[in-house]
């Protein structure tokens, strides 16, 4: 039998704490962070999730003051979804999808959007129906997903750091990018995109780290090798960010599409909504 994981955060905990503090003996809560929702029993004390799991007040209590913070239970084991290994990771709730946050820098738009949707706007600026997508920068899988829901054939998405990898098979949210349909490659995209041929990819996904972690990613050789693998009149969004914007406006995302530009691209279109840039070969 398989073991049931239940994931909570603050909010979560509050909801379960001010129905306890209102003696109602069910509530109604998710705790697959923002997918579905489920009821269940309260007493004086505690929630019963099944058999053999339950939380306490005091543990809810521990959940709900660290925000920003998820915990996992399973069976009787309570811990916090954070990982260590070359800085420091945790998965962040929001009112939708998690994020993740690498060292105090968040992987997605979260600020009034939730990261699931904003990896579908995206995704919808170039996939189309029967597309061989490459997705450079794979994260928690979020664009590879919303690629295969789009209608694409395939995707090859390409993740370099272990824990994000591990850190995906934690998120109840990125449990589709174990499809048939997505070959995930572990590695360095710099190096792995010169292995791969010529005009293969009808689009491409390219959702980097920001400039001081992943330099490489946003210099003209990699763009130029994002233009060799893509097909003829084949479409790249670039997910820049706009860093520094309170001082030079929109300049890192325009010089972004600046350098496209140089290596070939025809038609280069800045998407300041959403922080990047569409290029067409």
């Amino acid at each position: 039998m398989n073991k049931k994981t239940y994931y909570l955060y603050s909010e979560t905990a509050n909801q379960i704490l001010n129905a306890m503090a209102q003696k109602k003996r069910q509530v109604e809560i998710s705790v697959d962070l923002n997918q579905s929702t489920e009821v269940f029993s309260l007493n004086e004390n505690s929630i019963v999730f099944d058999g053999l799991s339950n939380l306490n007040v005091d543990q809810l209590r521990k959940i709900s003051k660290k925000e920003n913070r998820i915990f996992v239970l399973k069976d009787t084991e309570l811990v916090m979804l954070e990982y260590w290994n070359d800085g420091y990771y945790k998965l962040v709730p929001t009112r939708g999808a998690p994020t993740v946050e690498i060292n105090g820098v968040k992987m997605h738009r979260s600020k009034d959007i939730d990261p699931f949707i904003d990896a579908r706007e995206k995704v919808r600026e170039v996939v189309k129906k029967n597309h061989y997508v490459l997705d450079t920068c794979g994260g928690l899988g979020y664009t590879a997903i919303w690629a295969i829901r789009m209608g694409a054939r395939k995707v090859l998405t390409v993740e370099y750091n272990e824990t994000m990898l591990r850190i995906r098979k934690d998120n109840p949210w990125s449990g589709e990018v174990f499809s048939p349909k997505i070959e995930v490659v572990e590695g360095d995209a710099a190096i792995i995109i010169e292995s791969l041929e010529s005009k293969s990819f009808d689009s491409i996904l390219h959702d980097p780290p920001r400039l001081s972690m992943a330099g490489q990613l946003y210099g003209e050789k990699f763009y130029s090798e994002l233009y060799r693998v893509l097909k003829e009149k084949g479409m790249l969004f670039h997910y820049t960010g706009n860093p520094h914007q309170a001082r030079h406006g929109n300049a890192f995302l325009l010089n972004a599409a600046k350098r496209l530009k140089t290596v070939g691209f025809r038609k280069v279109i800045p998407r300041e909504q959403i922080l990047g840039v569409t290029a067409i070969k």
